[in-house]
């Protein structure tokens, strides 16, 4: 039974989840420890935060910080409207039975909507912070504000109230005003400033709580055996070959098989020693064979996405020069640099799960189901985990616990290894695209047509599937879907006749996810390399070419900025001094949200096809910048991570599984790589945030192959660009 807590009791237990504070395990909140009794509605103010007696304040919020640093954007947001710094402010994450619903943590929406929420509440409780004291004083509420923490008359003259001695430990009991008045930018005090990061100091110093290192009293250590193959299923299972590790026993649930052992070291030793006999399964078509296999179909179905002007009229013009290529984009692995780790309580009817998932929120259902638990009596809570901008392998480790959890009545912790994380976690899948482009007389592009092969599990699975319920045989409702991965597949540019078409396979080639910027990298670098291919063909530099088929100032804006600081001169492509390449590649994500344009400068051996990034220069405009420091660092770090995808990153599988799961097989960028970067941040205080994780990834590949082509004349379709790749498409020797 749930002991009755004060609010400030409960806020007290809350407030020491907040991950960033690096508490010891032990002062972690237990399901028996908080009451149910907190409100988690979106439509309330006491949703989202609660201001306490002394003037702290604590934010509930449904989105997580998984790096880019929301945990000092948000606090600033809300720090803003309430007039108090943000040291003032703790701030809890992803926690199910303490945080609102806000949807996951993905699409970049986690300032842009999460934050926003958040901000649109703390506005609200400003509005009625500044009533309460208005009406205590006799004044009119347009002449008190609050300033550092206390309401005060605007003229200086009169009493002040602290904010918590207005509130008192009832709460606001208001509902959210979506239309309650922000503060004008030019009062900003904190927002738009480079505040630190809450979370670094303790990073730095080791003492920050992963869920890696994470523990609860009586935990055991649990290892799953996955099968050989994808798709096979266990036949026998010899349990006494465990025996030589004092204490491991054997969980199996159809053919889901696992070892528990009271220290990590022995789980691994037990589940090398098991002997276990699976059946033949060969379901797979080998890495090799998928491009092909894209096009030959089978198809379930096929869609017109974009359909404007005589786009037939225009390729079919005999006046018309017409262009046409294909762009590949390979199944791709989310590698993480840690493994995925997890931990699961399951006890007294009800479920506690810590977890680095992106989407707490989103999974509890499917495990309510799975456990055959309620789903109110399921708890997750968010831990930070290894860096993920999609779903890798986090949830499929929480499943694992949890199940195991149920199966030994104890706390159990699992850890993937590395061949688990690379070999098991969900893909980001493979695009095929055929573009063509009809030029005129005059070189403006008159008509443009995009064929898309894309697996239709990637826009119509309702959830990635987890691997612990799938392979035990129980039924999981939704959880987190793969992403719209057909968007940005048509031009940004002015071009009179645009026709985008998507031919639907069945399913991926192995378990699809979403993987960061879903389908728009592959996407642009397509459009923007055969764009790149149209401006060459018409004799034109590339920024020209873009420019003058550009209707929008924002864009504009953003892609001679970036020009600008690459210090661009207009000239033809290839660059006549060979070895040397510039490139520029723009995008306006999913065409409503954020501007970005990359411009590149590489180096190409043409010897040995290595390609050496020299410079990157990012415009990047994202509406209203919170924190430009935590911004800039979330830009750089999807140019490195996106650089590393395009140059290196394939996923190798055979007739059976996945091979390449190790970083020898899987190699991805390292520090000694990494070029210079330089981020140009477009402010524009008076519109909305937009998303700042995501669309700096997506004109990467494309301003990388165009400088590419501009240093050696290859033009590349293909990724990884790999040496060999560089090579074959170098033009012969003049």
């Amino acid at each position: 039974m749930t002991a009755a807590l004060s609010r400030r009791d409960l806020l007290r237990t809350g407030g020491v989840l907040l991950v960033g504070f690096a508490l010891p395990a032990s002062a972690l909140a237990t399901p028996s420890s908080v009451p149910r009794a907190k409100t988690v509605d979106t439509t309330e103010v006491d949703g989202f935060l609660a201001i306490h007696q002394d003037g702290s304040v604590t934010i509930f919020c449904g989105k997580v910080d998984l790096g880019q640093g929301l945990r000092i954007a948000i606090r600033q947001m809300a720090a803003e409207e309430l007039g108090i710094g943000v040291e003032r402010i703790a701030m809890i994450e992803g926690d199910t039975l303490l945080t609102p619903d806000q949807g996951p943590t993905v699409g970049s929406t986690g300032v842009m909507k999460g934050g926003v929420q958040i901000r649109q509440a703390a506005a609200t409780a400003r509005q009625a912070l500044i009533r309460l004291a208005a009406e205590r004083q006799d004044l009119p509420a347009d002449q008190v504000d609050i300033v550092d923490g206390e309401v005060r008359p605007r003229s200086g003259e009169g009493r002040s109230f602290g904010i918590g001695d207005l509130v008192g430990e009832a709460g606001f009991n208001l509902k959210l005003d979506p239309k309650a008045p922000l503060r004008p930018p030019a009062s900003y005090r904190v927002v738009g400033k480079p505040l630190p990061r809450p979370d670094v100091p303790a990073k730095i110093t080791g003492r920050h709580v992963y869920v890696h290192d994470f523990t609860l009293p009586g935990m055991l250590h649990g290892r799953v055996i996955r099968p050989p193959s994808v798709g096979a299923t266990l036949t026998s299972v010899d349990e006494a070959s465990v025996r030589p590790v004092k204490g491991a026993r054997v969980i199996r649930l159809r053919d889901f098989l696992a070892v528990v052992a009271e220290t990590e070291w022995d789980a691994v030793r037990a589940a090398g020693l098991l002997k276990a006999q699976w059946s033949d399964s060969a379901p797979l078509m080998g890495h090799a064979a998928v491009r092909d296999a894209m096009k030959a179909g089978p198809f379930v179905g096929r869609d017109t996405l974009v359909n404007t002007g005589d786009v037939a009229g225009a390729l079919e013009d005999s006046d018309a020069k017409v262009l046409r290529a294909e762009y590949f984009w390979p199944v791709q692995s989310h590698a993480s640099m840690g493994p995925s780790c997890a931990v699961a309580e399951v006890k007294g009817g009800s479920a506690t799960i810590w977890t680095a998932s992106q989407a707490t929120h989103r999974f509890r259902p499917a495990f309510a189901a799975m456990l055959g638990l309620p789903v109110d009596r399921v708890r997750l809570i968010y831990l930070d985990g290894s860096g993920c901008y999609g779903m890798n392998g986090h949830d499929d480790a929480a499943a694992d616990a949890a199940l195991l959890a149920k199966a030994t009545g104890k706390p159990v912790r699992v850890q993937w290894s590395r061949e688990d994380e690379l070999g098991w976690d969900p893909k980001g899948p493979p695009q095929l695209l055929a573009l063509e482009g009809a030029l005129g007389s005059d070189g403006q592009v008159t008509g443009w047509r995009t064929e898309m092969w894309l697996p239709k599990a990637t826009a119509g699975l309702p959830n990635v599937p987890l691997l612990a319920p799938q392979s035990a045989g129980i039924g999981q409702p939704m959880g987190l879907i793969t992403g719209l991965i057909n968007q940005n597949g048509d031009p940004p540019y002015a071009v009179p006749a645009v026709e985008v078409t998507v031919n639907w396979l069945a399913d991926a080639p192995l378990r699809p996810s979403n993987i960061r910027a879903p389908g728009k990298i592959a996407n642009t670098f397509a459009v923007e390399g055969f764009f790149d291919e149209l401006c060459v063909a018409s004799g034109l530099d590339s920024l020209f070419g873009r420019l003058r088929l550009l209707r929008d100032i924002r864009a504009i804006k953003a892609l001679t900025r970036a020009a600008a600081l690459m210090s661009w001169r207009p000239r033809p492509a290839p660059n006549p001094i060979p070895g040397i390449g510039r490139g520029i590649a723009y995008v306006h994500y999913k065409h409503s949200e954020t501007y970005v344009a990359i411009a590149m400068e590489v180096a190409v051996d043409r010897d040995s096809g290595k390609i050496t990034p020299r410079r990157v220069v990012c415009s990047h405009d994202c509406g209203l910048v919170i924190n430009p420091d935590a911004l800039k660092l979330q830009i750089e770090g999807a140019i490195i991570q996106t650089l590393s995808r395009t140059l290196l990153e394939e996923v190798a599988f055979d007739a059976k599984a996945v091979t390449s799961t190790d970083w020898a097989s899987y190699p991805i960028l390292g520090f000694a790589d990494i070029p210079e970067i330089m981020v140009d941040l477009i402010d524009q205080p008076d519109l909305p945030p937009l998303g700042g994780g995501e669309a700096a990834a997506t004109p990467v590949p494309a301003a990388l192959a165009n400088a590419v082509f501009d240093a050696c004349g290859a033009r590349l379709r293909t990724a990884p660009f790999t040496p060999d790749r560089v090579k074959a498409a170098l033009p012969p020797p003049a």
